[in-house]
């Protein structure tokens, strides 16, 4: 009897150890799958984080820093110091050279918003109106001033475009459709804001320039030149943005 009993211990003590073992070997694969998925979660926060709607990424920064610079361009405007006109002249351009530099990185990264999508041109509006604005208060001297009336007229065509442009393109995307496209960037536009971001380069850095010479007159002359232009495809856009939207309006 001792002998056959012994077997069956065995044999239930080896059932029993199986048995804990596949249940312990279950267990560790479902702890195992657990972490698996926690890690694949966890894998994919970096993406989220990194999101282009989440929060202010460069682009956008940079699109703030061209409206922060308008209140400090408006201070050193009207400051006596030689090296005023250079340093506003210096600002603009910057603030030129971070609207295309904020567009490209959005573009590269991946990395555009529907907030920086409508702050970039409101950006861009601000900045051309303020200097406008500076220029009118404070005509430049030399050849520019033989003609008075040229900034101030040049001001108000640029500035009254942009505000019509602006509610069209609010209307056609209010529309939506075919109207949305037909008021889409064209080619005059981009060769307005060309000419004008360099005419109002030129006559902030020849401002307050006293020795009329050559280069000076030139200078002068060739802002006052691009100006004129700039207010020539400013009408002629504007004509292309109406003629486009008004078959839409009923």
């Amino acid at each position: 009897m001792p002998l056959r009993s012994t077997p069956r211990v065995g044999a239930l003590g080896l059932n029993r150890r199986m048995r804990c073992e596949a249940s312990a070997s279950g267990e560790d694969s479902t702890d195992s799958k657990i972490v698996n998925e926690r890690t694949a979660a966890d894998a994919h926060t970096p993406r989220e984080i990194a999101s282009p709607s989440s929060g202010l990424n460069i682009p956008t920064m940079l699109t703030l820093l061209r409206v922060a610079v308008i209140p400090a361009l408006v201070s050193i405007y009207f400051l006596p110091d030689a090296w005023v006109p250079s340093t506003c002249a210096a600002m603009f351009v910057g603030a030129a050279i971070t609207d295309w530099l904020d567009g490209y990185l959005a573009r590269k990264w991946d990395q555009s918003t529907a907030f920086g999508a409508f702050l970039d041109p409101v950006a861009d509006k601000l900045m051309v109106t303020a200097a406008l604005v500076l220029l009118c208060t404070k005509l430049p001297t030399g050849p520019a001033t033989q003609y008075p009336w040229l900034l101030p007229v040049s001001a108000i065509v640029i500035i009254a475009r942009e505000i019509t442009v602006s509610a069209i393109r609010e209307w056609a995307a209010a529309a939506g459709g075919d109207a949305h496209k037909a008021v889409a960037v064209n080619s005059i536009g981009k060769w307005k804001t060309a000419a004008q971001m360099t005419a109002i380069t030129l006559l902030l850095l020849l401002r307050d320039s006293e020795a009329v010479t050559g280069p000076v007159v030139a200078g002068q002359l060739a802002g006052a030149g691009l100006l004129l232009v700039a207010t020539f495809l400013t009408i002629w856009s504007l004509w292309v943005y109406m003629s486009g939207a008004l078959k839409y309006m009923k």
